[in-house]
């Protein structure tokens, strides 16, 4: 074992500063892995729901219940990398999405499978906020680092991107199941690459670990993401549904934050959004997954619903705004390393409320350059946004917060998205459904059915069928667009206000933190050494 060790140490120190790019691409292959698993069950529902038989309720958890365990635990796991070893909770991440993935792919009914979703909800969890913590720590100096989280988010946008592309495929040509399996070959070749490459840290582990304090944290989040996930299902904020969870997180958080500022050793540093930067970096993620999921979750609607394309069609209608998000995401460090955070974020937002602007011409016929163009400037805009908030979060972190500050922006990331259905939602359906009202030779039951959905309505007039089914089918589709450019409207000044928050974010890239911190080589005996992976070149101040 201590020849291995040995060898390990002569590696990295031979490797130099090389070799932090290897443990960039494993972080690289870890997030894609989560990332795929967000998106790529979409399009097996109906096969999962054809062969197990799920009730309605069960549906929604198979789907819901990743997202939400993910989201509840990502500061519970993040917190605990900081005292454990980030590392540690990351290998232990992996294995546990590898065995639930497993579980999942065999589940022979509802019930296995939402446990098995929710057990890969624990392992994303303990994935996600270790694969940033330890991108902080291994690449000190922020010019670099910059770089990295530019690679980092891009990948993100691929693998949500082809989540849904590689899930129709293996649905096509195996059955449900293997969309899970995909996880396998990837656990395969991270596992033994993570336990090789990448390098332990930890926060300062100043006193006892905060057990209640981190429970309490999870039903907060848990609760809010859930009520506000139930209010974009029923498209209102007023479901008992929807308000009851809400309260309970919103209650659940404030006695966190109150625990917090009370302890001499907290687990979230509440302190840092007492910093600027760091609040607005957060509040910017926020907003431009609001924009970013419920303006996709529209567009999507908009492309099958209104201009009649196949799936497949939809999907390469929107493959320009994930090209445009990568390319982003891949000249991100070029560009904040010229402007500025400020200017970064700002010209972001505006640039994608420019982009929602010109989308408000979409009527009721194709005009697919139209599409291409608005949704290139949509993808690279959001893209440049969250690249910059990211990195500005993460720079105003310290690094021994590391974990705890990647946590805040994931759990940010999800509360955004969840927002982003349910508000971008409501403002849909209160625009859609006045259209709907009075249609001629169309009761007034079956119009308040038709106006539950475009989908809906489409049914509802083809079971009418004559001038009656005409007539609700063209009102329907009329009230669709209506609704979507009093949406896209909505979004674009949301958007701007976004542009506005930024201007609180550092012109350039002042406050670069210290030095890595010492990092200990799994099985290395004495004091910690310097990370071998970072370097003499990742000492460098920017």
């Amino acid at each position: 074992m201590s020849g291995t060790n040995t060898l390990r140490q002569r590696i990295g120190a031979l490797a130099g500063g090389a070799n932090r790019w290897a443990v960039l691409a494993v972080l690289c292959i870890s997030l894609l892995l989560v990332a795929l698993d967000a998106t790529i069950l979409h399009v097996a529902v109906p096969s999962v729901t054809e062969d197990l038989r799920p009730g309605a309720i069960e549906l929604l958890w198979i789907v819901d219940a990743y997202p939400l365990v993910c989201a509840s635990l990502l500061i519970l796991f993040g917190t605990l990398g900081d005292r454990v070893g980030r590392r540690r909770i990351l290998l232990i991440g992996y294995g546990l999405f590898g065995v639930a993935s497993v579980i999942a792919a065999l589940a022979d009914n509802a019930q296995l499978l939402i446990a098995a979703r929710a057990l890969l909800g624990i392992g994303g969890a303990m994935i996600m906020p270790a694969t940033l913590s330890i991108l902080r720590t291994v690449f000190p100096d922020r010019r670099e680092r910059a770089l990295a989280i530019g690679i980092w988010t891009a990948v993100a946008a691929v693998g949500a991107a082809s989540g849904p592309v590689i899930g129709g495929f293996l649905v096509q040509h195996f059955w449900w199941g293997s969309v899970f399996l995909i996880n396998i070959p990837l656990m395969a070749l991270i596992l033994p690459l993570g336990r090789w490459l990448l390098p332990e840290s930890k926060g300062a582990n100043d006193g006892p670990w905060d057990v209640l304090g981190a429970l309490m944290a999870a039903g907060g989040v848990l609760g809010t993401v859930l009520g506000v996930k139930r209010a974009g299902a029923d498209r209102t904020f007023l479901e008992v549904g929807a308000v009851v969870p809400v309260l309970i997180g919103a209650i659940l958080l404030v006695l966190f934050v109150r625990r917090q500022k009370r302890r001499e050793h907290p687990l979230i540093d509440i302190g840092m959004f007492s910093r600027v930067a760091f609040s607005t970096s957060v509040a910017c993620i926020v907003l431009a997954m609001l924009a970013l999921v419920g303006l996709e979750l529209i567009a999507v609607q908009y492309l099958q619903l209104v201009l009649h394309l196949s799936p497949l069609e939809t999907g390469l209608r929107l493959l320009p705004l994930t090209f445009a998000a990568m390319a982003a995401g891949a000249t991100g460090s070029y560009t904040l390393q010229r402007v500025g955070p400020r200017a970064m974020v700002s010209l972001g937002f505006t640039l994608t409320a420019c982009a929602v602007l010109l989308l408000t011409l979409m009527g009721l016929d194709d005009r697919p350059w139209l599409l291409t163009f608005g949704f290139v400037l949509l993808g690279f805009g959001l893209q440049t946004t969250l690249f910059a908030a990211y990195e500005s979060m993460l720079s105003e972190a310290p690094a021994s917060k590391a974990g705890g500050a990647a946590a805040i922006g994931e759990t940010s990331y999800q509360l955004g998205a969840g927002m982003g259905i349910a508000l971008l939602g409501s403002v849909m359906n209160a625009a859609y459904i006045p259209g709907l009202r009075e249609v001629p030779g169309v009761s007034a039951v079956d119009s308040g059915r038709a106006s539950n959905s475009l989908g809906e309505a489409y049914q509802i007039a083809r079971s009418l069928g004559g001038p009656a089914g005409e007539s609700l089918y063209s009102a329907a589709r009329h009230s669709f667009v209506h609704g979507l450019h009093v949406t896209l409207l909505v979004s674009a000044v949301l958007l701007f206000a976004g542009a506005a928050m930024a201007l609180k974010l550092p012109r350039g890239l002042e406050g670069e933190p210290g030095p890595a911190e010492p990092v200990r080589i799994p099985g290395q005996s004495g004091p910690p050494c310097p990370d071998p992976v970072a370097g003499p070149s990742a000492q460098r101040s920017s």
